[in-house]
């Protein structure tokens, strides 16, 4: 198995709060892993812990065995790390297929040019179209992403982490605020990224149908634990995890 994410005693205190505790976390390389743990559990600390949002009090965060613990979100970006937040970070008064395009001319390390006319760039725009109907997005490519849904701001938050070239998506909870009718989508756009079968796709959500759907594996925190990891199956009937989430009566401690 190919690790392309490992972290090695992962640890970060707030004042006296131990907020992500000793996690040794290996994600293989092109699989889909999902974390999952009730509130509080700090999945989404040691989401910022990966992409570098935050700096650990103590432990390791090695990507493809190269140490990267010291590296900023855009440096670790560079390498091919990508993170989704909860709330969404386009620009509003861009349309989406600037959004995208803007990305796309960026992986390509082409500069914004003031003076020069978008369409110079033709093959950034075709590239960015593809992205579009990776994302489902194609029909809404000349809309002002300030009148997109919910929804579909996440889907072009995607689209612009895919245009990076990342190799690993850090998604978290990207079905967040979502209405009922919006979460299909938004699962299909994730499908259809699994399915290419290029990407290695980290995943933050509460919604456990849709975890136990998609995911190669699991990996449970509590209190800052990891407490286990393994198939969702595997998962599912293990006695600290039904603890963890039924009556909190795992002692981390």
């Amino acid at each position: 198995m190919s690790l392309i994410l490992e972290t090695k005693n992962l640890t970060i205190s707030f004042g006296g709060h131990v907020a992500v505790n000793r996690v040794n976390l290996k994600i293989p390389a092109k699989k889909f892993t999902s974390i999952i743990g009730p509130n509080g559990a700090g999945k989404t600390t040691l989401f910022n812990l990966l992409s570098g949002q935050l700096k650990p009090t103590e432990g390791k965060v090695f990507f493809k065995g190269t140490d990267i613990t010291d590296l900023s979100p855009p440096s670790r970006t560079r390498l091919g790390i990508g993170r989704s937040f909860q709330i969404t970070n386009v620009f509003p008064n861009l349309t989406v297929l600037e959004n995208v395009r803007l990305a796309v001319q960026s992986q390509a390390g082409v500069r914004y040019q003031m003076m020069s006319h978008f369409k110079k760039y033709h093959q950034f725009e075709e590239k960015a179209h593809e992205l579009l109907k990776t994302v489902l997005l194609e029909e809404k490519w000349d809309a002002l992403s300030k009148n997109l849904a919910h929804g579909e701001k996440r889907k072009l938050e995607i689209a612009m982490l895919l245009a990076l070239e990342t190799e690993v998506l850090l998604l978290d909870e990207p079905t967040a605020g979502m209405s009922l009718e919006e979460v299909p989508t938004i699962l299909q756009v994730i499908r259809n990224i699994k399915k290419e079968g290029k990407r290695t796709i980290v995943l933050i959500e509460h919604k456990m149908d849709m975890v136990l759907d998609l995911s190669d594996s699991l990996t449970v925190l509590f209190n800052g634990k990891l407490i286990a990891d393994g198939s969702p199956q595997e998962i599912m009937d293990n006695d600290l995890v039904q603890s963890a989430y039924l009556g909190g009566l795992y002692d981390a401690s």
